[in-house]
C-alpha cells in the first residue's frame, strides 16, 4: 500500500470483478448496436480501458475534457469543455464513462448539453459514486461502487496528479490534502 494511503478501500480483485459485471450489463442494453462510448479525461482513463476490453459490443471510442469547477475548487455551476467529441452523435447511443460522480454538477451539466445533439440515447457508468455529496438531480445508470464520502485515489482517480497508477482504490490520509 502507498504510504499515502489511509487504507484500501476496494482492492484490484474487486475491481476486475466488477468492472466484468458491469461490462456484461452494458453488452444486453447495447445488443446489436454501436454505441459511442466516452472517455471523461483524465481520471477515467484506467476505467475505460478496462471496461471496453471487457465489452463484446462493437463500439466507438471518443474523449472529452470537462470541467464544471474553472480555477477553483467548487463548481461554477458552467460547462467548461477543454476537449470536445469528434464523433457526431446525432441518433447514435452514447455511453459516458466516468470516474467519480460526488456532486454531480459537471455530468449534469454536459448530459444535458449532449442531449442537445440529438443522440438516441444517453446513458452514464461510473466506477465510483458518492450520493452523500450530490447537488444537482443525477443518477448514473450503471454504478461500479457506492462509496463513502472520502477523498479517494487510484485506479485513475488523483490528488495533484499524482496516485492515477495505483492499481486499488484508496482513501488518501488526510494529513497529505490538509497540509
Amino acid at each position: 500500500m502507498h504510504p499515502d494511503c489511509e487504507r484500501i478501500l476496494l482492492t484490484e480483485e474487486q475491481i476486475t470483478r466488477r468492472v466484468k459485471e458491469v461490462a456484461a450489463q452494458l453488452d444486453k442494453l447495447y445488443e446489436n448496436r454501436k454505441p459511442v462510448v466516452v472517455c471523461i479525461l483524465k481520471g477515467s482513463v484506467v476505467f475505460f480501458v478496462d471496461l471496453i476490453r471487457n465489452m463484446q459490443t462493437p463500439c466507438e471510442l471518443d474523449f472529452m475534457a470537462v470541467s464544471s469547477y474553472g480555477a477553483g475548487t467548487t463548481s461554477t455551476g458552467e460547462l467548461i469543455i477543454k476537449k470536445d467529441l469528434a464523433a457526431d452523435i446525432r441518433g447514435r447511443d452514447v455511453l459516458i464513462v466516468e470516474d467519480i460522480i460526488d456532486s454531480g454538477n459537471t455530468l449534469y451539466h454536459l448530459k444535458k448539453m449532449l442531449n442537445k445533439r440529438e443522440p438516441a440515447s444517453v446513458n452514464i457508468v461510473t466506477l465510483l459514486d458518492k450520493p452523500a455529496r450530490r447537488q444537482m438531480p443525477l443518477e448514473p445508470e450503471y454504478t461500479c461502487f457506492e462509496i463513502e464520502d472520502e477523498f479517494v485515489i487510484g485506479y485513475g482517480l488523483d490528488y495533484a496528479e499524482n496516485y492515477r497508477n495505483l492499481p486499488y482504490v484508496g482513501i488518501l490520509k488526510r494529513s497529505v490534502y490538509e497540509k
